[in-house]
């Protein structure tokens, strides 16, 4: 997968670079290998599906093409994620970049290349608290709710359940920290027990140390806020080895196919989780009608918030009137709120109609609205996940 995932990126890179036409180029940092490489596929099939629909209708700024060049930030490495992202900015001269995908790597690259460059970033996927924090001329902004919107719900899908004492692991990162510690203050707050709250390291062999220290306190619930394919998989496959719990509870960076074909699905099976979801607006069902017509895993995790962050951009390029980064962070605020007429997924010519006669647009799109706050923050929803019969399937948005 992660071969096939490269070589498809590279080869529409390639093509896009080869192209006669005029271009623009949006770059996409994602992780392509490490901890969430399972996940990346269709996020970055959802990005690219909605570059083609500006594509095959005309393209932007009078009839350019836009080019989605990658790079790799491993998820983890730091370096890796501002080199990447350097590339994009200094040496690809991207107007603006979809990604990156997990927190460290969102928060390396904007500090490193995409902020001192002048370049407006929409992560999909980069959910930490932390990334509200940045000193980023806003220029950062994410179409995923913060984990302090998704701790809570996870904390409050849990007491719901009657589960009032759980232990925890996270990942020892900005994501992991960020997410437990939102999880911890609602579900303490709202009477349950967090017997033991535990950091650990990603990618490492043996977690058996620390699993011993979370299953000495007898409770039989673990959460494991990490990685589908690190030290999330390694920590419950060694968690069932040793039978030490009968509950496996996670959120979104758990939620994927890679975590069950690692562990097994018998193991798994009722396993619940959170992640953020789509609300059932009209965004929502023309995306999926577009992105099953495309072939596109329109359900995956942030599949939609990617599919969303691309297309912002292309509109607020085209709001802004060129492929100048100065300017887009504005122009981006306007085609995604109210008022304006709605443009809704695909609907490109529309737009460009509507933004060449000098009319509002307000963009509701595939996982919703997009109304960012002052941090370059939406609201959204958290949807409930459970294993059942070998997959994740989603049961329903949670109430808060």
């Amino acid at each position: 997968m992660k071969k096939s995932v490269l070589a498809m990126a590279v080869a529409a890179s390639a093509l896009a670079v080869g192209a006669a036409q005029a271009e623009v180029k949006i770059g996409f940092l994602g992780g392509f290998t490490g901890g969430i490489e399972s996940l990346v596929p269709p996020i970055y099939e959802s990005a690219e599906l909605a570059v083609q629909h500006v594509n095959e209708q005309g393209g932007l700024l009078g009839g350019e093409q836009i080019s989605m060049p990658t790079g790799d930030t491993t998820c983890s490495d730091a370096s890796a994620a501002s080199n990447a992202a350097d590339r994009l900015v200094n040496s690809e001269e991207v107007t603006a970049i979809v990604g990156a995908l997990c927190t460290g790597a969102t928060i390396a690259a904007a500090n490193n290349a995409a902020i001192p460059g002048g370049v407006v970033m929409v992560s999909p996927a980069s959910t930490a608290p932390a990334v509200s924090e940045l000193d980023d001329n806003d220029l950062v902004f994410r179409t995923v709710p913060s984990d302090a919107f998704q701790g809570e719900a996870l904390a409050k899908m849990l007491l719901d359940k009657g589960i009032e004492e759980v232990v925890v692991t996270y990942v020892n990162n900005d994501y992991g920290r960020g997410l437990s510690d939102a999880f911890a203050a609602t579900y303490e707050a709202e009477g349950g027990t967090v017997a033991e709250n535990l950091a650990h390291e990603d990618n490492r062999a043996d977690y058996r140390s620390e699993l011993g220290t979370l299953s000495a306190t007898g409770v039989p619930n673990l959460v494991v806020l990490a990685y589908a394919d690190t030290s999330g998989q390694t920590v419950l496959r060694q968690a069932y080895e040793g039978g030490m719990f009968t509950q496996y509870i996670g959120a979104d960076g758990m939620v994927g196919s890679g975590l069950i074909e690692g562990v097994g699905g018998d193991v798994l099976e009722g396993m619940i989780a959170t992640r953020p979801g789509s609300p059932d607006t009209p965004g929502t069902e023309r995306f999926v009608e577009l992105a099953e017509a495309a072939g596109v895993e329109h359900d995956e995790v942030f599949a939609s918030q990617s599919y969303d962050a691309a297309f912002l951009l292309a509109l607020a390029i085209e709001q802004n009137g060129s492929a100048e980064r100065e300017g887009l962070s504005e122009a981006l605020r306007s085609v995604s709120s109210a008022p304006g007429e709605v443009i809704l997924p695909g609907e490109w010519e529309k737009a460009v109609e509507l933004i060449a006669a000098g009319e509002e647009i307000n963009y509701e799109g595939a996982s919703g609205s997009h109304e960012f706050d002052e941090a370059g923050d939406v609201p959204g929803v958290v949807e409930e996940m459970a294993v059942e019969d070998g997959e994740f399937v989603g049961k329903g948005f949670l109430d808060l």
